[in-house]
């Protein structure tokens, strides 16, 4: 009885692991946003879950009213909210930017174009050969 009176916090719990299993398991980087998204939802879920207060009015004097609920976890939500989606859309930007200059937006197709670009900077060490020392002697 005392698991089910409190399914929200199971909601919570659910939502945070399918959010946390996006951004760890997949590899494209669209589906690692919506992960986030889906774990920051939790959290305001958890967060407005703990702030609700069973049979309590808004923090409005009266005098019929003893039970005060507190606005601030609701407050804190919603500036929660503002910075998710600014976060959301800068992500959304830089994955465009990504698109842009690899082609891709798969984890290991960006990988291999980033271990091609810095083999091609690399210098090659004093023991290996190049050819380039052959022609600057003759």
């Amino acid at each position: 009885m005392l698991l089910a009176s409190h399914y929200n916090y199971w909601i919570v719990i659910a939502l945070m692991m399918i959010g946390l299993y996006m951004v760890i398991a997949q590899g494209n980087l669209v589906k690692k946003i919506i992960g986030l998204n889906i774990f920051q939802t939790s959290v305001f879920i958890f967060y407005i879950s703990v702030g609700k207060v069973n049979g309590a009015a808004a923090p409005i004097l009266s005098e019929s009213d003893s039970l005060y609920s507190n606005p601030l976890p609701h407050v804190l939500i919603l500036t929660a909210i503002v910075v998710g989606i600014a976060t959301t859309a800068l992500a959304l930007a830089l994955t465009i930017r990504i698109k842009r200059a690899y082609g891709s937006i798969e984890e290991r197709d960006i990988q291999v174009a980033e271990d091609l670009h810095e083999r091609a900077l690399t210098p090659p060490r004093s023991g290996q050969h190049d050819g380039r020392q052959e022609r600057k002697e003759q």
